[in-house]
């Protein structure tokens, strides 16, 4: 029994101090696999770093971030995604809208995102999608350019029951389940419960969002089987089958 965490940026500096022993008390909870997404061009080596470090276990995802697409986005992709034949990525990601800390640039952020799907499509890699206080234009973009091979995870979920089966309608499209999942005011339990298994990921996105009993704290991978245990609660299911399932999820995803 092992998981993937889907989404963690332990390339940051939040880590810098005890990186070691982060990764090994992820092993030791069983996460063989995580998936690493870049957030902007500042953040490439960094990621690039801990990956070349712990091969076989970290996987790398290009992207810029919806809250660093500003007015020049179109050379920061071009400079980004000339790094793009050099590694594997596993997918292009962290892309998407974010409309809740600055509307400054909407129309940047969307043609931003437009064209990392169109990447993606063109490569046949998965999109991680960011959405914050902007799922209805995220979906008219991604409804827009659906494709057979356009498939990806939206990260973070933490929507209504109508939004859920609107992604569920789109074939290839998972939902990343992390700790929002375990707070004590979240009404995602409910959602999710309807949701089925085999559309649904983990992921941990740290060094935020920490689940339940550690909110406020500093997010780590190890934390993923916090999320699983209080999923396997809400599905009535033992934790082995959310292991398999989900990491089976994960691994068809991204190819990893």
């Amino acid at each position: 029994m092992y998981f993937v965490d889907t989404h963690s940026h332990l390339f940051w500096e939040h880590f810098e101090d005890d990186l070691e022993q982060v990764v090994q008390r992820a092993k030791d909870a069983g996460i063989e696999k995580i998936v690493v997404p870049n957030v902007d061009l500042d953040t490439y080596e960094a990621m690039i770093n801990l990956v070349d470090r712990y091969k076989q276990m970290m996987y790398p995802a290009l992207g810029l971030h919806p809250s660093s697409a500003k007015e020049d986005y179109q050379t920061v992709l071009d400079k980004l995604f000339s790094f793009f034949p050099a590694h594997d990525f596993c997918a292009i990601g962290e892309i998407g809208l974010d409309y809740y800390w600055d509307k400054t640039f909407v129309e940047q952020q969307k043609e931003a995102f437009r064209w990392q799907v169109r990447f993606a499509k063109e490569h046949n890699l998965p999109v991680i999608i960011h959405t914050r206080d902007s799922f209805d234009d995220v979906m008219e973009i991604v409804e827009d350019e659906k494709t057979e091979n356009l498939r990806g995870v939206f990260h973070c979920f933490t929507g209504t029951q109508e939004e859920a089966e609107r992604i569920l309608n789109l074939d290839g499209f998972y939902l990343g389940i992390g700790g929002v999942l375990t707070f004590k005011n979240s009404k995602l339990a409910n959602v999710v419960k309807e949701i089925p298994l085999e559309r649904l990921v983990l992921e941990t996105d740290s060094p935020f969002l920490t689940p339940h009993p550690y909110r406020g704290k500093r997010n780590e991978s190890a934390y993923l089987i916090l999320v699983a245990r209080k999923l396997a609660e809400v599905k009535n299911v033992d934790l082995e089958t959310i292991a398999k399932v989900t990491t089976e999820n994960a691994e068809s995803l991204f190819g990893i």
